[in-house]
């Protein structure tokens, strides 16, 4: 396949279509003609970077490995969030041992027809490790080009290798502990997945639980906080100021930061922790047990679930694996002051 062949098929001429893939900033080509171009160069299997061309005939010719790996993230997101920054350190650390460096890919460069076509389909990367979601179209174009590896909840039900933690079964630990404290009227404070609360694994479980331990659920005990701890905050203030027999007494958090917040709306009540009100949350973020009383919380293997995706993915790079691997990992409970 040559650049003459995609020109005749999109009707330009052979520098335009050389300017549309070298993604040349000096000239100015029409965004549909670009269009035109990445459409074709899908369509007919175009190939120009000889490094890519040795890839598809890697039977016939010995490919030295780029040591590249590109991870899907928002920016900033290994830096701001303490639960990612855990399972990035997992995944940095797993890599650099085996001397890969990693590039971080958002979701405007899979958008990005030059881009994709520089990382993805000239192989600038041998693997690819998600972790915010993406479209499904885009994924199964991943799939077919380099081995593709999902981490945490985004990916647990696509057919790729995934590793995460058991959400269900980390509620259900948390569960069964408060109902073996005494606790009979049990409430959740969690958020939105996909725009919807009931799909969200976590309150499936809390659900699930409920029903095995032979608990009502009372809609009312449930908080939909968006994810957001100053909305967790006020709608348990909200629910903690009815009166004794009218509230939870104790609450499952879907994360710690949950938790926290839910806890300051006890204190300024007057509520006693946990003789009043019992918290259990899920992360062992540092903070919980720092925060008094300290948190009881369900600890997640963030750091090993980082690493336990990179080494399935350079199992995939190197072995070519066509199996796709489920893997969860256990969680484990941490009782402290809180309960």
């Amino acid at each position: 396949m040559r650049l003459k062949d995609i020109a005749e098929h999109v009707g330009v001429s052979v520098t335009t279509v050389s300017r549309v893939i070298k993604d040349d900033p000096s000239r100015n080509v029409n965004a549909d003609i670009k269009k035109k171009v990445w459409l074709a160069v899908k369509e007919l299997g175009y190939t120009p970077n000889e490094h890519a061309r040795q890839l598809v005939n890697a039977t016939k010719v010995r490919v030295k490995r780029t040591k590249r790996i590109a991870w899907l993230a928002s920016p900033g997101l290994a830096d701001d969030n303490p639960y990612f920054s855990k399972i990035f350190k997992g995944i940095s650390e797993t890599f650099a041992k085996e001397g890969y460096t990693l590039e971080l890919l958002t979701h405007s460069d899979l958008k990005d027809e030059a881009v994709f076509h520089r990382i993805i389909r000239e192989k600038e990367v041998e693997g690819v490790l998600l972790v915010d979601a993406v479209e499904e179209g885009i994924l199964q174009e991943l799939k077919k080009l380099v081995p593709v590896v999902g981490v945490d909840f985004n990916y647990s039900d696509h057919s790729i290798s995934t590793v995460d933690y058991d959400r269900e079964e980390a509620v259900y630990k948390g569960m069964q502990h408060l109902v073996e404290k005494g606790h009979c009227q049990i409430g959740f404070i969690g958020g939105e997945i996909n725009g919807e609360l009931k799909s969200e694994k976590r309150f499936r479980g809390y659900r699930k639980a409920l029903s095995e331990f032979g608990l009502k659920l009372n809609k009312d005990y449930v908080i939909d906080s968006g994810w957001c701890m100053n909305q967790a905050y006020t709608k348990t203030k909200s629910l903690l100021n009815r009166s004794e027999h009218d509230r939870p007494s104790g609450i499952l958090c879907a994360s710690d930061l949950l938790a926290i917040a839910g806890m300051r709306a006890a204190h300024e009540l007057g509520l006693k922790i946990p003789e009043d009100i019992a918290f259990v949350g899920i992360d062992n973020n540092e903070m919980a047990q720092y925060v008094v009383p300290a948190l009881t919380t369900i600890s997640i293997p963030q750091y090993e679930m980082g690493a336990v995706a990179a080494k399935t993915l350079l199992n995939k790079i190197k072995d070519e694996l066509q199996l796709e691997l489920k893997t969860l990992l256990p969680s484990t409970l941490l009782i402290r002051q809180s309960t």
